[in-house]
Parts: structure tokens; sequence; C-alpha cells
């Protein structure tokens, strides 16, 4: 990586804006103290490295996001039990969903990258549809399914999917797929990116099907390789360790011991990147 590469007036921008969203994300009650010290360092790299066009993604995600967690707060505190951490989001929970988008921004800084501005929407587009599927879903009403087996599991139990749940991962990776077929409608991103070969239209279906990917691999890896935990005294799954909100400790249960819900989100945007990246080839080599 040259100096030439990197945009000095546009990193201190992003450093700046990055800085601001977290001071009011941290004040707001969404982010803790490391929660809001990831945030400075995802969004530095994504609206640094990245632009506006990035950016946006980047916020149309985390507001949204944080949005829907502070939605009907009430209701889903029943759940807590059930979910590793609450809705205040700390450094890993920020790095396991900007992490694969930071990646995606880095790549720009170290020479031609054209495969970066649709696998950072596809990764945006994944946590965005995972968190609107978690925090909609639960509201529901009804029992999900596990994605797995389509045995009906209690609500918030990890790998557990339904349709309304479903509904709101389309529609929170739709969200994202819009604004960067939209970005790409006005011209706005690298010539040389795979994203702006591709007309408006191919761009939203390929980031929102590869966001709904992300999400379904997400409940996916919940279903069978998270690390779960059994509490003896509440007689219940979770994925908390090594205590559970009642206080007693939990045991493992199933799942590596290695992979929580953090490297979950990460490996979900991962794939949802990744499965943009080939969707972009496909429709590129055929000339859709």
């Amino acid at each position: 990586m040259s100096a030439s590469t990197l945009n000095l007036p546009q990193l201190i921008l992003g450093l700046a804006l990055a800085g601001l969203i977290a001071f009011l994300a941290y004040r707001r009650g969404s982010l803790s103290r490391s929660g809001a010290l990831g945030a400075v360092l995802i969004g530095t790299l994504v609206f640094g490295l990245g632009g506006l066009p990035y950016g946006v993604l980047l916020v149309a995600f985390f507001v949204s996001s944080s949005a829907l967690s502070h939605y009907k707060e009430a209701r889903k505190a029943a759940l807590a039990e059930k979910f590793s951490k609450g809705h205040q989001r700390d450094l890993a929970q920020t790095l396991a969903n900007g992490g694969a988008g930071a990646l995606c921004a880095l790549a720009l800084a170290f020479g031609p990258a054209p495969w970066a501005g649709l696998a950072f929407a596809a990764a945006m587009a994944a946590v965005n549809a995972d968190t609107w599927a978690t925090e909609l879903g639960v509201l529901s009403g009804g029992r999900p399914r596990l994605i797995t087996t389509f045995q009906t599991v209690e609500a918030g139990t990890s790998g557990g999917v339904s349709g309304a749940g479903t509904l709101a991962a389309l529609a929170g990776a739709g969200l994202i797929g819009l604004l960067a077929g939209l970005f790409n409608a006005l011209g706005w991103g690298a010539q040389n990116d795979w994203g702006a070969a591709l007309s408006p239209f191919w761009l939203v279906i390929i980031v929102t099907a590869a966001g709904l990917f992300g999400s379904l691999f997400d409940s996916w890896l919940g279903a069978t390789v998270q690390a779960i935990y059994f509490c003896p005294a509440c007689g219940k799954e979770t994925e908390r360790h090594p205590v559970h909100t009642c206080g007693a400790a939990t045991r493992p249960r199933r799942g590596w011991p290695w992979l929580d819900n953090d490297w979950v989100n990460f490996l979900s945007s991962v794939a949802g990147a990744l499965l943009a990246v080939a969707l972009g080839l496909v429709v590129g080599l055929t000339g859709s």
C-alpha cells in the first residue's frame, strides 16, 4: 500500500463522521464504550476508504438496526435469557457486524479491488437482514421452527426461523439492495467496480438475495455448530456463558466452543458477500 492510494482528507472526514455517529449512539444507549470505539474504527475505514456510497450503506444498517433494537424493548426483555448479549453493542459485536464490510473497504487501499463494492453491499445486507429478522421476528407471537428439522422451538432459539422473521430479513436486505441500486443508477462508485457494471435492477436483486442468504446461513449455523449452553436452574438453552441471567452457571450443550454469536454474524456476512460476488460474475459473464 502506498500513500498515494489514500485520500487523507477523506479519511479524516470519515473519522469525524464515525466519531460523531458513535458518540450519539453511545448517548442513546445503542453502543457501550468499547462498542463506540469499534464503531469509530469500522466507520473510519468505511467512510474514509469507501467514500459516501459505502458510508451511507453502513449508516443505513446501523441506524435501522439500532432503532429496531429499541423497538418494543419491554416485550423483548423476556427473551434476554436466550441471547448472549443485550441491545447495547460492544466492541465484539461492532466488529462482527461491520468487520467484513470494513475489510472490503480496506482492500481498496491496496490496489484495484473490483469485487469490493458488491461484496461490501452484500455484507451490509446480510447483517441488516439478520438484525431485522431477530428484532421483528420475535415479536410475531408465533413459534418459530428450527431451520434444519422444522421442529417448533421457543422464540429466540438459535436456528429458529419464522415466516414473519424471514419477511423481515428480506425487507432488511432489500433496503440495502435498493440503496445500492440507487447509487448505481446515479453513477456513484468506481467505474471498474463489478457492481457498477451491473444494471441497477440486477444489483438490487443480487444484493438482496445475498443478504437474505446470509441471514438464513446465520440461522443454519445457530442450529448446527454455534456454541449453545444449558442452564440447569432454568432448564433452558441459552447463548449466555458462563453465567445465565438467573445467576446460575451454564454448561456446554452443543456446538463448537469458539463459535459464539459474534463469529456467527461475521461468517454470515462473509457468506453473503461471497455469494454476491459469485452471482455478479455469473450475471456479468452472461451479459444480463
